[in-house]
């Protein structure tokens, strides 16, 4: 498996995104470039605080969950602890939500919007151990960039 750029991932989303910040333009966008962009993936997308659930946002990949609360599963954990969660067997995440049965592993992390989470990215995978430190820090860029500068 071939690493990803995400030096490039992230001056692709830079682009994209000051094209037109609107959140749904630039999360619908960013979804599409992690797609293309990352191998051994079978959904990447975004979930979106409304209330007190995450609903399903922009993504590429088979259907999902359409609502996962507060607290609940990878999405919902992230959400709640507003950190990083870099899981490698998601069977083994205490109250994993198992939206495709054929994800294995999964990194969700945090957007904000004036300091609070706004939205979630997730990705997973088919495969145990996908995805790495280096995919974190990665990641963590594109949010942090996301959180800059989405407009809500």
């Amino acid at each position: 498996m071939q690493k990803p750029d995400y030096k490039m991932m992230l001056e692709q989303l830079k682009a994209l995104v000051s094209q037109d910040p609107n959140y749904v333009t630039a999360l619908s966008s960013a979804a599409a470039l992690l797609w293309e962009s990352l191998e051994d993936i079978n959904w990447a997308g975004f979930y979106l605080v409304r209330g007190e659930i995450l609903a399903v946002g922009p993504y590429q990949g088979k259907v999902a969950c359409i609502h996962i609360p507060r607290g609940k599963g990878v999405c919902g954990t992230a959400w709640a602890k507003n950190e990083i969660q870099l899981v490698p067997d998601v069977h083994a995440f205490p109250g994993h939500i198992a939206c495709d049965s054929a994800s294995n592993s999964e990194i969700v992390l945090p957007i904000l919007n004036n300091g609070a989470v706004a939205a979630v990215m997730d990705i997973d995978s088919p495969s145990f151990s996908r995805f790495s430190e280096e995919d974190r820090d990665g990641l963590a860029q594109l949010c942090d960039h996301l959180s800059r500068t989405l407009i809500w």
